[in-house]
């Protein structure tokens, strides 16, 4: 089985590829040749499936799922802004159609999403997951973790995922830059997930509603 883990990180993506003989990375500008890969299942840590207005069932659950780090689920941007250029011309696009406005914070993911949309059709959603790597560490750990910022989170972190692969603390180190530890480390997560969604035991948030380009709209762990 090969599978693969996919993080955004600072000018890039951050791939984990996971085979018979453990992890290997791949830094790459172009998500397009990422998700062209061979694989029996590729995860990744960004929307796919999006709603022309409102918000997305399994948003809403993975924020209740995580508790106290709810806030790392940003509610996945409404199709319309997908075309616009600056954070502006979002809020004006929201505000003529009548829905609630977005954070810069979640405007800044919005040109990610529009790269991983354009790759994909909804035949490539039978290989091709969303995850969300706070769901994989929680559930690796079976309990809620500490802010993945603090040195206590982040060694909570690598206590899950050593679980998986014992020799997480130097998969970390070797990880490319500009890639920080923080994006190796959910990039392993969501190939952790890449895994679940391979072999059939993958939990999915969903109401199994799907987008106008018929993406299903859905988060595993």
């Amino acid at each position: 089985m090969r599978v693969i883990g996919v993080d955004g990180c600072r000018g890039g993506w951050l791939a984990a590829l996971v085979d018979d003989t453990g992890p290997t990375w791949r830094w790459s500008t172009d998500i397009a040749g990422i998700l062209a890969e061979d694989a029996d299942a590729i995860a990744i840590d960004i929307p796919i499936g999006l709603p022309d207005a409102g918000t997305r069932a399994c948003d809403v659950e993975a924020r209740r799922l995580l508790g106290p780090r709810r806030s790392s689920v940003f509610a996945a941007p409404v199709r319309p802004v997908l075309d616009c250029a600056t954070y502006a011309e979002a809020r004006a696009v929201l505000a003529a159609r009548g829905g609630a406005s977005m954070s810069a914070q979640a405007f800044g993911i919005v040109r990610a999403v529009r790269a991983v949309d354009e790759c994909l059709s909804a035949a490539d959603t039978v290989r091709v997951v969303e995850a969300h790597p706070e769901l994989a560490f929680r559930s690796l750990a079976g309990r809620d973790l500490a802010a993945k910022k603090t040195p206590e989170g982040h060694a909570q972190r690598i206590s899950a995922l050593a679980t998986v692969w014992p020799a997480v603390t130097d998969l970390v180190a070797a990880a490319p830059r500009p890639a920080a530890p923080d994006d190796a480390l959910d990039a392993l997560a969501c190939a952790y997930v890449a895994g679940r969604w391979a072999d059939g035991t993958a939990t999915v948030l969903t109401d199994g509603a799907v987008d106008t380009r018929g993406l299903p709209m859905r988060i595993a762990y």
